[in-house]
């Protein structure tokens, strides 16, 4: 775990007790004259970390298993901690997050194994995975930027009228549904066998991953190995499935009027959202940023976008109202 106290000015003083004093650096921005006597006070526990401010009386602290409140990142800003480490002592107390701490939480009690079962499901007959044989299948990929590590299957016209490309639904291996994207124009431009509650793109994450990206569309999760939520709104099983993953939550919504709602929900649920607003003009969404700039470029843009603080994912979100038109 990050230790806290490498951030703090090299004018300490240490009290059997274990607090450490130094000059406080919120005085400023709460009204009050800088801090020169080291009223500032931080003491590190097991558990994690508590600060007291003996001239303003700012209290902040985080608890181990749990993400930076809005006051205790605001402390270490003040700090000088740049916001990527700031980002990683988030990560990393949530991965000292046990899965008994997690079962013990009221926030995270419900039907979990319901909520995460799904009954396996058969596809249809003779079908094909994706190479570069099916060139007109190959080709719609290429234009998305989407690989085929994922198992994708071709849709042809002479055995179903139209042709498409089938994206299998798996969790915990087995197969549990699926949609169809069709290539051409006509409506309705996907076709889905889908079971309430799932997330697109859980098997696709890694034990060692500490994050994963949230979005709507599934082309949005096949470009970035992250999930898709499959519209804009997420129900109470899909966020039990999401939880299981035990990692910091990124939501990324689609910049228009219906990703408004998802930055609210995700407001509503404690996670971090990133609305990257350096994308390139006509970027909506996820994937059209990788085909315009790379998943690499991309990933970065998300990243450094990020917002923990409900009072600036807030700000954010009327920007992107404003953005929008709505």
């Amino acid at each position: 775990m990050i230790d806290v106290r490498q951030y703090l000015p090299a004018k300490t003083k240490t009290t059997p007790s274990g607090w450490i004093s130094f000059s406080a650096p919120c005085c400023i921005h709460n009204g009050e004259s800088a801090d020169t006597k080291g009223r500032g006070g931080l003491v590190v526990t097991d558990d994690g970390w508590v600060y007291n401010c003996f001239n303003c009386g700012y209290k902040c602290g985080l608890k181990y298993g749990h993400t930076l409140g809005f006051k205790a990142k605001s402390f270490l800003e003040w700090l000088g901690v740049d916001p990527t480490d700031i980002n990683r002592i988030n990560l990393e107390s949530l991965k000292l997050r046990s899965a008994m701490d997690i079962l013990d939480d009221p926030k995270y009690k419900s039907n979990a194994e319901d909520a995460i079962h799904f009954d396996s499901v058969d596809l249809p007959d003779k079908l094909q995975f994706i190479n570069s044989r099916h060139e007109l299948h190959y080709s719609y990929l290429k234009t998305r930027c989407i690989d085929t590590s994922y198992p994708l299957l071709a849709i042809d016209s002479q055995e179903y009228k139209r042709d498409g490309i089938l994206i299998p639904f798996t969790h915990s291996g087995k197969t549990v549904g699926y949609t169809i994207r069709f290539l051409d124009d006509r409506k309705p431009r996907y076709l889905s066998d889908s079971q309430p509650g799932y997330v697109f793109g859980i098997d696709i994450q890694k034990d060692d991953w500490d994050y994963c990206v949230v979005t709507e569309g599934i082309f949005d999760a096949l470009s970035i190995d992250g999930l898709a939520l499959m519209h804009a709104t997420i129900s109470e099983k899909q966020i039990q499935l999401i939880k299981t993953l035990k990692r910091n939550i990124i939501v990324v919504p689609d910049q228009d009027k219906r990703g408004l709602a998802l930055v609210e929900k995700a407001m509503e649920l404690g996670w971090s959202v990133s609305i990257p607003f350096d994308w390139p003009d006509g970027c909506k969404d996820i994937n059209d940023a990788v085909k315009r700039m790379g998943k690499a470029a991309t990933m970065i843009s998300i990243m450094q976008n990020v917002e923990h603080s409900r009072i600036k994912i807030e700000l954010n979100r009327k920007k992107l109202q404003k953005k929008v038109g709505n």
